[in-house]
């Protein structure tokens, strides 16, 4: 009987160094992305974060170490690494001064794919910003504006998509908004590479946890395996007090994404 062939993972990730001048950043990181699965490198600010993000998107060449997308090498063939990638970075890059749907007919039509206007409509509707779509940018509220820096980022069906600290400055609401995405690329098959400072963000989100501190990855695994590296903790039964978070999103109440963009446009 032949044996079922090992799926190769999405990324694989082989002692890369990089350094920027006397100053390493990365000192041997390794790590692999299963395909279709959501993959956080947790790690504080300074931590090589989004200089290991810039060589996976073929932005930087490693000193050493080898770096595959989809078993190509980032550094032989970049650009078919970029034919299968998507990269959000830490701030929103949308035009303010455009509608939602022309910075979504602008991407299509910058990748020469056919009937931009449709790809735009579509996901205008996946996102939940068809009311929105009109709007100039510049009125969208910071979860609006991050979810269309997402959707941006998905014309042309990237395989692997590249999330670097996608939350950073949002609100609770707009924050939880970010995470609904993140899960729904994940349920389509995307495989998604999402680097946070954020524990709680990666905690709800992640398969998988790489934490990367000093250039080194000090832990991989998945929330239960990493649980089990610390004793187990004296069960004590206390009165649960809500979190600020419970709090906050109580007293707002689940208004709609559209609803609270065009309450702070207004």
């Amino acid at each position: 009987m032949t044996a079922p062939a090992i799926a190769a993972p999405a990324i694989a990730v082989r002692g890369i160094e990089k350094s920027f001048g006397a100053l390493p950043v990365l000192r041997g990181v390794d790590f692999e992305v299963e395909e279709g699965t959501i993959f956080a490198l947790l790690g504080s600010n300074g931590a090589g974060k989004t200089t290991m993000v810039r060589i996976l998107s073929t932005l930087l060449g490693a000193d050493a170490g080898i770096a595959t997308v989809q078993g190509i090498d980032v550094a032989a063939d970049p650009l078919a690494v970029r034919q299968r990638i998507s990269l959000t970075g830490q701030f929103a890059a949308v035009d303010e001064i455009l509608t939602g749907r022309e910075n979504l007919v602008l991407v299509a039509k910058l990748r020469h794919l056919p009937e931009p206007g449709t790809i735009a409509d579509g996901l205008l509707a996946r996102f939940r910003l068809t009311d929105a779509g009109g709007r100039k940018v510049g009125t969208y509220s910071g979860g609006m504006r991050r979810r269309l820096d997402i959707a941006m980022s998905l014309v042309g069906h990237p395989e692997v998509i590249y999330l670097d600290e996608p939350t950073t400055g949002l609100d609770p609401e707009a924050r939880i908004e970010v995470w609904n995405v993140v899960e729904e690329l994940a349920h389509t098959g995307t495989t998604v590479l999402l680097t946070t400072q954020y524990l709680d963000e990666a905690e709800h989100l992640a398969d998988r946890i790489a934490i990367l501190h000093e250039g080194r990855i000090i832990a991989n695994g998945t929330l239960a395996e990493l649980k089990r590296l610390l004793p187990a903790t004296k069960v004590e039964y206390v009165e649960k007090q809500p979190t600020l978070e419970e709090i906050f999103l109580t007293l707002v109440g689940p208004s709609s994404t559209a609803s609270a963009g065009e309450d702070a446009a207004a």
